[in-house]
């Protein structure tokens, strides 16, 4: 079996019909059907019901095709760092991350490794189900993110849970107060942060599940794509947004991040890599981020 088998077979399952399959393929018909019935019998199962108005995958189809992207998406990747490699002859290694984890331990990961290997450091911008994905198709060797996505070529773990913060316009009456509870900020305008249009949840939905578990609603006035534009927002005096203690080091005059009065409430910082031996270079980045867990632990 050859890349090429697997573009073409992509390509029937996209469009559901070899006619224009061909045409996008820019080939003909007849060598294009020839080529995914022979696709079938190296397989050894039928991928397509075929229909007189077109073509449906089979169950075994589907797996198939979705195994067949990942596989030409890793091809792809696989060619992009050999031609980066080749040119700039270095290594490259990539990061997944989600931008609330950029202000803490991840600096100081980039910069160690910038500075103990000759690697060219990539930083990936992901939501973490995304991240999932992206060490699957080997767009990214690592990842930071925050929630728990089961995958069985993914592995996980929790570095720490890091407190969550409340952000306030630095002249918010709830400053008079002291330390907010939930009850008090879910009758509060909410700014919400990323807006989710994938089906994995992200870290908006921790923030509202930690209302909705107690029974509560919330008033969630914006969602906006980032953080910058959330803290941009909260200054406004749009609302409040709940960040990660790590947004803190994030500079502004005109916000201020206070702690939760019940200070169980916390969120994970999470490691994923893939479930394979370690290269060269993971493996440093795996003995640099333990060491900076430890400090980061010893410090509290």
């Amino acid at each position: 079996m050859e890349l090429r088998h697997l573009r073409y077979f992509c390509a029937v399952a996209e469009e559901k019909n070899l006619t224009r399959a061909a045409e996008k393929l820019f080939i003909a018909q007849p060598p294009l059907t020839r080529q995914i019935k022979q696709l079938e019998e190296d397989v050894g199962a039928q991928l397509f019901d075929r229909h007189s108005r077109g073509l449906t995958l089979t169950p075994a189809g589907k797996y198939f095709w979705e195994q067949a992207k990942q596989m030409l998406a890793k091809a792809d990747m696989v060619i992009e760092n050999t031609r980066r490699i080749a040119e700039e002859q270095k290594a490259v290694f990539s990061i997944g991350f989600v931008p609330s984890v950029f202000y803490g331990q991840l600096p100081s990961l980039v910069r160690d490794l910038r500075q103990q290997t000759n690697a060219n450091i990539l930083l990936h911008d992901l939501k973490t189900g995304e991240q999932i994905e992206a060490l699957k198709t080997g767009k990214i060797d690592i990842g930071f993110g925050r929630l728990t996505i089961p995958d069985e070529q993914v592995e996980q773990t929790i570095l720490f849970q890091e407190p969550l913060l409340v952000a306030l316009h630095v002249g918010h009456p709830l400053l008079k107060k002291g330390e907010p509870t939930l009850e008090e900020l879910a009758k509060m305008p909410m700014i919400l942060y990323p807006a989710n249009k994938a089906a994995t949840p992200t870290f908006a939905d921790i923030c509202t599940s930690l209302f909705t578990s107690r029974g509560m609603t919330t008033n969630v006035t914006q969602q906006v794509n980032d953080l910058q534009t959330a803290l941009g927002l909260v200054a406004s005096e749009m609302g409040f947004a709940l960040v990660s203690e790590q947004v803190r080091h994030f500079g502004r005059d005109d916000v201020v991040f206070i702690p939760l009065q019940d200070k169980s409430i916390t969120c994970p910082v999470i490691f994923s890599r893939r479930k394979e031996p370690m290269d060269s270079i993971t493996a440093l980045a795996v003995k640099i981020l333990k060491n900076l867990v430890e400090n980061h632990q010893s410090s509290l």
